[in-house]
């Protein structure tokens, strides 16, 4: 990327002047051919948007991509309340996947805290006309004045699109939910929340089986609790758990029915020397996904992005800070709780280039194979059509240059926390608050500048 930002631009953005709570986006996920991109917020709502193929030659001539516009928006979840513990049941998205296409219909799953749901998503362009005991506005007719028979016929229609439930997971959690994650058998998937993991069957939705169960036998003696979960993307007996005590655990359920006991476990050795009150909490992850390989793992915590190679459990082969200029204002980021926020990340189709979230609308990309990293800003002011991204950069001492911030003008409020990666091209899904951003990238990601 050009030290200018030039090799990136803007392909569409959906911005909104006003913010409430229940349009914060708080999960952003492609489907398998990227073509489809969905959204959740915190008012249960979920956006699926499509990828315009009807300017695709012109858009390969300008070395672009068809624009991603509104395909569908539907009413996903409900606010609830838990009677037996007086609690409430927010509405929020917490995580959508997509399941594998079989046909012309689409298929999603989300999950609020406590309950998961699988959607169809199907397109109509005709409708039957000709009913014999209706009439043409759907009324029922006296079967007296049916004299003759006739066939239905299909007549084409306005092209409607069509979300229905297909079925309801419910009550499989005690605690929240925070991690769904579909088998690579496309029959299964795993739902994880504080201290269990639980694998459904995707055609049964009254009971699902228990994996694994961290729940001590005494809650006063709970040391840690799992963050994040996901099934390899190969193998659909494997599957990995991070938790808040910064582990790893890799499970093979080829060896035991209930995984509390891990093939393996990656941890990174702590340094007395960095020992601090605020040590564990930064070191929790928030976030982790295989690389399409299966060879690697990739983890947020709060102050870098670190990669881990399945076959090395001691430490992690690549660590990336994200911005370590915060690591001297942990205390102020502690009492407004900004340590607390669960960042996630994401790799490029070819495993080559991470990218994860951080503060005042920025966001980092590394590539791999350089260690180079670069810093690009989600903002309204470059959201028009073929608008440049350019690069910034946090000023922590030495010479100055200008557009630089500093760290005392980062604006905490601005965090981008969900983002996703299309899964065959450089184009990349960021959520900044009520605001979705996609950019698309004209040349190769390592052509990146680096961040000094």
């Amino acid at each position: 990327m050009g030290e200018d930002g030039e090799s990136t631009k803007i392909n569409h953005s959906f911005l909104r002047d006003y913010v409430t709570e229940a349009d914060v986006i708080s999960t952003v996920e492609f489907n398998q051919t990227g073509d489809l991109l969905a959204t959740g917020d915190k008012g249960g709502r979920v956006v699926i948007f499509q990828r315009e193929t009807e300017s695709k030659g012109e858009s390969e001539e300008l070395g672009e991509s068809g624009e991603y516009n509104v395909y569908s928006t539907f009413q996903s979840h409900e606010p609830d309340f838990d009677y037996l513990k007086s609690l409430e049941i927010e509405e929020k998205i917490n995580k959508i996947r997509w399941l594998p296409q079989q046909d012309a219909a689409h298929f999603l799953l989300s999950t609020n805290d406590k309950t998961i749901k699988l959607w169809k998503v199907s397109e109509r362009d005709k409708r039957p006309e000709g009913y014999n005991l209706k009439d043409e506005e759907g009324r029922i007719k006296d079967i007296s004045t049916v004299t003759s028979l006739r066939v239905p016929v299909l007549k084409p229609t306005d092209l409607m699109v069509e979300v229905r439930p297909r079925r309801v997971f419910a009550n499989g959690h005690t605690y929240h939910v925070n991690s769904i994650s579909v088998n690579s058998d496309g029959e299964t998937y795993l739902s994880a929340d504080d201290l269990r993991i639980n694998m459904w069957h995707l055609d049964i939705t009254d009971r699902s089986f228990n994996i694994v169960d961290i729940k001590p036998a005494n809650m006063e003696d709970l040391t840690e609790v799992i963050t994040a979960a996901e099934f390899h993307p190969q193998h659909c007996h494997l599957f990995v758990y991070s938790s808040s005590k910064g582990t790893l655990r890799l499970c093979d359920m080829r060896e035991s029915a209930l995984c509390d006991r891990h093939s393996k476990i990656f941890e990174e050795p702590e340094d007395p020397g960095n020992r601090s009150f605020f040590s564990e909490i930064i070191s929790s992850v928030s976030d982790v996904k295989f690389s399409h390989s299966g060879r690697y793992l990739l983890t947020r915590d709060y102050l870098t992005v670190k990669v881990w190679d399945l076959h090395m459990e001691k430490g992690p082969v690549e660590t990336y800070q994200v911005h370590e200029y915060l690591r001297s204002r942990l205390c102020s980021l502690y009492e407004n709780d900004c340590i607390f926020d669960k960042f996630e990340c994401v790799w490029n189709s070819t495993d080559s280039v991470i990218m994860t979230g951080a503060y005042n609308s920025f966001f980092r990309m590394f590539d791999r194979e350089t260690g180079r990293g670069v810093t690009l800003e989600a903002w309204r002011e470059s959201s028009k059509p073929r608008a440049v991204l350019r690069t910034r950069r946090v000023y922590t001492g030495g010479r100055r240059r200008r557009g630089d911030v500093g760290v005392d003008s980062l604006d905490f409020t601005k965090k981008i926390l969900h983002m996703a990666w299309h899964p065959a091209e450089n184009i990349i899904a960021i959520a900044a608050t009520n605001n979705l951003y996609i950019f698309q990238d004209r040349v190769k990601p390592e052509n990146q500048c680096e961040e000094t």
